[in-house]
C-alpha cells in the first residue's frame, strides 16, 4: 500500500456536504473542492477562501525546512484549541439538524 492510499480512499468516499476532520492540507484541499467541509483538530475552518493559503504556507515552510531551516513545528495543542474543535463541530452538526 502506497503512502497516500487512505487520503485517496477518503476523496473516493466523501460526498457534497461530508464533514472530513484532517490536520493534511492536501486532503483537505481535496474534499473541498468536492463540496465537503473540512476542519482541523485546532478547529480551523478550511473554505474554498482560505485552502489554496493554506496550501502555499504548507509548501513554503516545507522549502524552508528541506534548505536547513528549522521551522520549530506547530505549537501546543490548547483548550482553546479544543473549544474552537467543538464550535465547529457544533456548526456542522446544528446545519445538520435543522
Amino acid at each position: 500500500m502506497g503512502f497516500d492510499v487512505a487520503d485517496s480512499y477518503i476523496v473516493q468516499s466523501v460526498a457534497p456536504g461530508d464533514l472530513v476532520i484532517t490536520a493534511d492540507i492536501p486532503l483537505a484541499a481535496e474534499v473541498v473542492a468536492q463540496g465537503c467541509m473540512a476542519i482541523n483538530p485546532r478547529g480551523e475552518l478550511y473554505t474554498e477562501e482560505n485552502i489554496r493559503e493554506r496550501l502555499n504556507m504548507r509548501d513554503f515552510m516545507a522549502t524552508l525546512r528541506s534548505s536547513g531551516v528549522q521551522t520549530g513545528g506547530p505549537l501546543p495543542f490548547h483548550q482553546s484549541d479544543r473549544q474552537s474543535f467543538a464550535n465547529q463541530l457544533d456548526r456542522f452538526l446544528s446545519g445538520i439538524a435543522s
